[in-house]
């Protein structure tokens, strides 16, 4: 039997749970899910930090816009705070200090609570930093820890309350067209909708060419993460995160040990991605370069898939080329601090609406974020 609704989302991950629970508001909703579980792929391989410096400018601006929802999620949204403080310490080496005074000036001009930290305080702040790597450093302190799984079971259980139904074990196998609507045929069943929302993450471009929609050249890098032990004796619970200027690793505490991260963004196929032994090695090198730790034994490793478009700023939009196909990917390693404004665009647009006037007031714009963009070789999102 054929399942009707107004919209199918495809993709349940942040993106799609976010996304279902903005249009249930005033939609019905499937939200089709290949997995057994919710979120098992870059949701729920993250970081689990809020900074609003970090990414290009309109990753920057749609953090900016997302900060009120996390800091205050509306009713009973969820169980407890989503935030809680973290602070962001960015360090240089000497021979990075022209590019730490650069990002500096970039950073302040968007969010003025950043400022220059004496590379004492650094080293006061996280006592395993080596004081002769640390030649300057920038501090966030409104930069925060996120709890991820609160802000996406927040989102599907919302979607749920507002009537959306949400499909697991249901991975796509065809998409075609009946009159004018959608059809969808996955291994839970066959679904029709006249609007098709494309969230699936490092499978998005898959999907377009499923419903013969011409891919935009999607990116899936993969980001290896891994703990380690923290030092014996060391509370390292209040410690802020440690990103490094040049963009080579950042640490942070994580449940009493060190969460370790090369940021390496190595191009993948859409798989469940694994840990490469190198890049973990070259992790332990970099963290162990900066810090005091001598690294005996790694407790844990993963890896996680961020996609990118080719200006590594998101896709939220109709295609051109196909009516009611929306695209919400290529959101990157931002998807989820970013996820309040993402979703409240592309409800937006899957509506026939304006961009929210607060999101306009920061710049941010429906041509800039168009998958149409990406073919047109147009510039970024935003005017500046």
């Amino acid at each position: 039997m054929t399942q009707t609704s107004e919209v199918i989302i495809i993709g349940a991950g942040i993106a799609g749970a976010s996304a279902a629970y903005e249009i249930a508001e005033f939609a019905s909703v499937t939200v089709l899910e290949r997995e057994p579980q919710c979120g098992y792929h870059s949701t729920g391989r993250s970081a689990a930090s809020f900074t609003e410096n970090y990414g290009n400018t309109l990753i920057r601006r749609l953090a900016i816009a997302s900060r009120a929802f996390l800091e205050s999620a509306p009713g009973r949204f969820c169980d407890g705070p989503l935030l809680s403080p973290r602070g962001l310490v960015t360090v240089a080496r000497a021979d990075q200090l022209a590019l730490l005074a650069e990002q500096l000036a970039v950073a302040s001009a968007l969010i003025p609570s950043i400022v220059a930290m004496e590379p004492k305080e650094a080293v006061a702040r996280v006592p395993i930093l080596r004081p002769d790597y640390v030649a300057g450093a920038i501090f966030e302190p409104n930069s925060m820890e996120l709890d991820v799984s609160g802000l996406h079971q927040g989102y599907l259980r919302g979607a749920r309350a507002r009537g959306a139904a949400i499909r697991v074990d249901a991975e796509v196998v065809a998409i075609g067209r009946r009159g004018g609507d959608w059809l969808v045929e996955t291994r839970a069943g066959s679904f029709v909708s006249p609007i098709l929302v494309n969230a699936a993450g490092a499978w998005a471009d898959a999907v377009a060419a499923m419903a013969g929609i011409v891919p935009l050249g999607l990116v899936p890098k993969r980001r290896t993460a891994f703990l380690v032990p923290a030092p014996d004796g060391m509370d390292v619970r209040a410690w802020p995160m440690i990103d490094d200027a040049g963009g080579d690793f950042y640490f942070k505490p994580d449940a009493g040990r060190i969460f370790v991260s090369p940021a390496d963004a190595t191009p993948s196929a859409p798989v469940d991605a694994q840990p490469d032994d190198m890049d973990v090695a070259i992790g332990v090198e970099r963290f162990e370069r900066a810090t005091t730790v001598n690294v005996a034994r790694v407790a844990r490793s993963w890896a996680g898939l961020r996609t990118f478009a080719a200006d590594d700023s998101p896709v939220v939009g109709p295609d051109g080329t196909a009516d009611g196909f929306i695209w919400l990917a290529g959101q990157g390693g931002y998807g989820i601090k970013t996820s309040p404004a993402m979703s409240r665009i592309c409800a937006a647009l899957v509506r026939g609406r304006s961009l929210p006037e607060d999101l306009v007031r920061l710049g941010i714009t429906v041509a800039g974020l168009s998958p149409n963009r990406l073919r047109s070789h147009t510039g970024p999102g935003l005017d500046l």
